[in-house]
């Protein structure tokens, strides 16, 4: 399985510290190394680097962890590949464009027998399930809106239906984002953490480093960080529930819901899913 790493803040914010810790997943401290993206957001429109080398090789990799770019919502990921090529077009996070804004997706996870019929206008580049989703679920987006953006409220709810659905099909653990703001979705692992005045000393898991965080930032500043497995020794993360999607915004929770996956379902319908499906390698 990959693992994600999300950030939201209410001022552009970097994640060199978070990211140093989380890319030596990317074959030091783990073995996610298939590939590894990231996209910073700057307003409607993002900056997207995605390389089919590990987190741990890449010269992109290594410019992410020293090029302070400062962002209000970040999507990154490293892969472990379950489905499709290790190749350039199945490294996450995926791009699109809909209501005239780039929309981001990343995906952890493995969707057995996910194979839905799309119209046309999104279809994926690679061969993986995560971006198969990631199409299906921006063509239901603009299905159900047709063509102004709706309200993030609007988004959330409707998320809140398709999210399930997909999940069905096997672990579906998710960020989205148009830069507004940060949706998310675990069937099985994430956590999160909410950075805010009066700010404190963190301390990396994955490597030996620790910064003080009273020391560069502000008391205008407020910064959410999402991801697989918590970063940090010395903080508390909070645990996703199974089927609870969360979004983010302005640095802090916005709106949350609990969401039911029907799993028996899908598994009486297909009893070769029950091995993928109980797994839910984490």
């Amino acid at each position: 399985m990959c693992q994600l790493l999300g950030m939201n803040c209410a001022t552009p914010t970097d994640i060199n510290f978070s990211f140093r810790g989380f890319s030596q997943r990317a074959g030091i401290t783990s073995d996610h190394s298939d590939g590894f993206g990231i996209a910073f957001f700057e307003d409607k429109a993002c900056r997207l680097f995605v390389d089919n080398q590990s987190a741990v090789d890449s010269p992109l990799a290594e410019l992410i962890r020293n090029y302070p770019i400062k962002s209000r919502n970040v999507i990154a990921h490293i892969r472990k590949a379950t489905q499709g090529k290790i190749n350039l077009e199945n490294s996450h996070p995926f791009m699109r464009e809909l209501w005239g804004r780039q929309w981001i997706f990343a995906h952890n996870g493995d969707l057995m027998g996910f194979n839905p019929a799309l119209s046309g206008r999104y279809q994926p580049v690679g061969d993986t399930d995560s971006e198969l989703a990631f199409c299906y679920i921006l063509e239901q987006l603009s299905s159900r809106f047709g063509g102004v953006q709706p309200t993030l409220d609007d988004i959330f709810a409707c998320l809140a239906e398709i999210a399930p659905q997909i999940a069905e099909y096997g672990t579906f653990n998710f960020f989205l984002s148009n830069g507004q703001a940060l949706f998310s979705y675990a069937t099985t692992k994430l956590h999160w953490i909410i950075r805010e005045y009066p700010f404190q000393n963190a301390h990396l898991i994955d490597v030996d480093m620790d910064i003080d965080f009273s020391t560069v930032t502000t008391p205008d500043d407020r910064v959410a960080v999402i991801t697989t497995e918590p970063l940090t020794n010395n903080e508390t993360w909070q645990a996703y529930q199974p089927g609870e999607m969360i979004l983010f915004k302005d640095g802090k929770i916005e709106k949350q819901k609990l969401t039911t996956v029907n799993r028996l379902k899908r598994e009486r319908e297909d009893p070769s899913l029950i091995r993928k499906t109980k797994a839910d390698i984490y």
